[in-house]
């Protein structure tokens, strides 16, 4: 007969008490789970992980005293100081700039569940066993709102090509047409057929010639600031 498996020990940390006595429930329902230490603000979270030595510590992002990111801080700080503690963080925001900084530092040990997903307690302690024996996990709505950021984020040289960035380098470093051609072992004509494209992409209109040189330059420096400009 297989020997039982051990409860995972968990400290929960949510300021509100709905939300708190709600996960309480469904955790202490779940012979996987020894609940050790229930808290409402973050020092008396830090307090529990001294205290109660959890496997995993459940919490909300933001919390007393300051109501910002102590979820997020204590994860990270727990990185160094508490090494092999899983930290699931529940929000009620598919928030990218929440999720990068949880994972800034790596992903191993770390979860980002959605509060408005974890009425099914199997899926809720599954997670709690993925980040206890080191593994992660992120909601799939907080994925998806991380590619539509990156989509949104995109920069208008991502349209170019290769050839097109190389070419368009050299015009910010202040080359003539012919200049960029004996460079980059190519023909004038080449060369301004990619500009030509170039203005297409960057939607550059139907002013002149020099003006969407000007404002095709403008675009590369602002989007690659630490473009260097040969003389």
């Amino acid at each position: 007969m297989a020997a039982a498996t051990t409860p995972i020990r968990v400290t929960l940390a949510e300021d509100s008490l709905l939300v708190r006595e709600g996960i309480q429930e469904l955790l202490e329902r779940d012979p996987r789970i020894d609940l050790v230490g229930v808290c409402g603000d973050a020092p008396s979270l830090l307090g529990s992980i001294e205290r109660d030595a959890p496997d995993v510590v459940i919490t909300d992002i933001r919390m007393p005293p300051t109501m910002t990111s102590e979820g997020i801080e204590i994860a990270n700080t727990l990185r160094s100081s508490h090494s092999d503690l899983g930290v699931l963080v529940l929000s009620q925001y598919a928030d990218a700039a929440y999720v990068s900084s949880l994972f800034q530092h790596g992903s191993r040990g770390r979860g980002y569940l959605l509060k408005d997903g974890i009425g099914d307690p199997d899926q809720l302690v599954a997670a709690v066993a993925t980040v206890a024996s080191g593994g992660s996990v992120v909601d799939p709505r907080v994925v998806e709102s991380l590619v539509s950021a990156r989509v949104r984020d995109r920069s208008p040289l991502d349209e170019l090509t290769t050839r097109e960035l190389e070419v368009l380098e050299l015009v910010a470093a202040g080359k003539s047409n012919m200049a960029i051609a004996d460079e980059l072992v190519i023909t004038k004509r080449a060369v301004e057929h990619h500009i030509s494209a170039i203005f297409t992409k960057l939607e550059l209109g139907d002013e002149s010639v020099v003006h969407r040189r000007v404002r095709a330059v403008l675009v590369y420096l602002s989007a690659r600031p630490d473009a260097t400009q040969a003389g």
